[in-house]
């Protein structure tokens, strides 16, 4: 499954949730913009960026999702902070943040960065070590679906969309969250058809629904064809063909080729600039 991917895209749509992961209010979010960089002098990239979004004094925060062994992982991702620090203008404090699944893949060399480990500076996050609250989070829960055991990925993502209905009063957000949910199934379990997702989370009784019919009706549930043609490049990120993409959202296979093609050439221009 690629993880960088999946936690790109919910820290993008949802930057609370990495606030929440680090015990921090949500609400902080709202004082960040989140991206991907890289530092052109040596081409490394940091997974990602949360850059205030004034002059004021929080952190930078420094983003790595690390789900294969590295002896050597500290030693680059420590680089790559320092090398952006230097490059950038900013003068804010900084802090990293490493997910890892579980403290098994945390293998990397640490002696010589020791001090700055065991700092406030880095903190290390291992998704099954995280408690369950007294009151479920749906953010929190989502990301921890990722390493959830197949045998129980099912129950548990229909426990998150019910969870979503209720936490989530917004419909687009909430159709947002619902959709990363699918999003984790449909890597987790590749050679499952689009019905046979859809049977596991049990869309088809949802398709049933008063509720669900008025939504597509007015267009609430469904979305515009422009936020689902944005959705084409991380589906196919996941391994999803095209033929599934534009039967699980409703598209003509033309289309979805086109947003694919359009995500290439925006990605070839990005490699352009930064190569400039």
């Amino acid at each position: 499954m690629k993880t960088d991917t999946i936690f790109y895209s919910l820290f993008q749509s949802f930057p609370s949730i990495f606030f929440e992961l680090i015990n921090q209010p949500p609400e902080t979010a709202s004082a960040y913009q989140f991206s991907s960089v890289e530092v052109k002098q040596m081409s490394f990239r940091i997974d990602g960026v949360f850059l205030p979004r004034s002059d004021a004094a929080p952190p930078i925060y420094f983003l790595e999702v690390q789900f294969q062994p590295d002896k050597k992982f500290y030693s680059r991702f420590i680089t790559e902070i320092f090398l952006y620090l230097d490059k950038t203008e900013l003068t804010n404090n900084w802090r990293g943040v490493v997910v890892y699944p579980s403290r098994s893949v945390d293998i990397g060399e640490t002696e010589r960065y020791i001090e700055i480990l065991t700092s406030q500076r880095v903190r290390r996050i291992y998704l099954d070590e995280l408690e369950t609250a007294t009151e479920q989070s749906v953010g929190i829960e989502t990301v921890k679906l990722v390493i959830e055991p197949e045998s129980t990925a099912g129950a548990k993502a229909r426990q998150l969309i019910n969870l979503a209905r209720q936490q989530i009063a917004d419909e687009f957000t909430q159709r947002e969250i619902i959709q990363l949910i699918e999003a984790i199934i449909v890597a987790k379990f590749p050679r499952l058809s689009r019905q046979e997702v859809e049977q596991m989370l049990a869309f088809s009784e949802l398709k049933k629904t008063r509720v669900y019919q008025e939504a597509v009706l007015e267009g609430k549930l469904e979305g515009k064809l422009e936020g689902k043609l944005e959705t084409v490049p991380f589906m196919l990120s996941l391994g999803a063909t095209v033929e599934q993409i534009a039967e699980a959202l409703g598209l003509e296979i033309e289309q979805v080729r086109q947003a694919a093609q359009s995500s290439q050439l925006k990605d070839v221009d990005a490699e352009r600039l930064a190569g400039g």
